[in-house]
């Protein structure tokens, strides 16, 4: 965890600076880290995607939040700004999708009407609704979440797989595990965990901080596995690799710090 540290040091910005500030010790973040954490954001409460022009996005949304969280910033107005959005984006059925129009822009993983981006961004919303609605206790933000639990565990297939992208899974195991939905959670979190070892360090530490942040025992055994593995695929410089690009190696290095926290 030191040399994690030290890779965030070095190569973070001012809000990944905070970000540790505030995993390692609970430090409040200085306003202007906030501020721009929380900038951009559309006047009915979502975020905009680099890739959706002005429109909000329920990916974009769910990304600042957690930013957010890492800022113990989900009580602030912006972020229950953006949970409300979100359970206004809430389809009849449980399920989110991104808007229309964002059609002929989207990536494959946030595209309106494919049923893999539905999944996903259904796991990824009602996580954030799970995680932020029992912190605030709101009501509508508990419903919503129940919703979404309900239609993730609908569309699960028997044998605990799911039908969308390998991050839906941790995303949709840590909604249903806080929805009390336990026995469909870790059908889920063992498929989970025969993946690791074929898994992407990053994919790992994603994997560890959302069901560790979900509330399952530091000891449990799907987490300790995961630090074995991020343990084992560390690199010399304290960071650890990502299929996304150089740039999302501090967001690594600070999932694998608050999965170890």
């Amino acid at each position: 965890m030191d040399a994690a540290i030290g890779f965030v040091v070095a190569h973070g910005d001012t809000v990944d600076r905070a970000r540790l500030s505030w995993l390692r010790t609970g430090a409040a973040p200085q306003p202007e880290a906030l501020a721009s954490a929380e900038i951009g954001q559309a006047p009915e409460g979502g975020w905009p995607a680099l890739w959706a022009g002005d429109v909000a996005s329920v990916d974009a949304t769910c990304f600042r939040l957690a930013e957010l969280d890492d800022l113990g910033a989900l009580g602030r107005p912006p972020a229950r700004k953006a949970l409300d959005w979100l359970v206004s984006r809430q389809r009849p059925d449980g399920s989110w999708e991104e808007d229309e129009s964002l059609a002929g822009d989207a990536p494959e993983w946030a595209r309106p009407g494919d049923p893999e981006a539905t999944y996903y961004l259904t796991a990824n919303a009602g996580y954030w609704l799970s995680v932020a609605g029992s912190l605030q206790h709101d009501a509508g933000h508990a419903d919503a979440a129940q919703r979404a639990g309900r239609f993730l565990g609908a569309v699960m297939r028997p044998d605990g797989t799911w039908p969308s992208y390998l991050m839906a899974g941790w995303l949709a195991a840590g909604t249903l595990y806080r929805q009390t939905m336990f026995y469909e959670s870790a059908r889920m979190q063992v498929v989970l965990n025969d993946r690791l070892a074929s898994m992407m360090p990053g994919d790992v530490a994603q994997l560890a901080a959302a069901l560790r942040r979900a509330g399952l025992a530091d000891d449990d055994w799907l987490l300790v596995n995961a630090r074995r593995r991020l343990a084992a695929t560390q690199r010399s410089d304290g960071g650890w690799d990502s299929d996304a690009g150089d740039p999302f190696e501090v967001h690594v290095a600070l999932a694998a710090i608050r999965a170890c926290r």
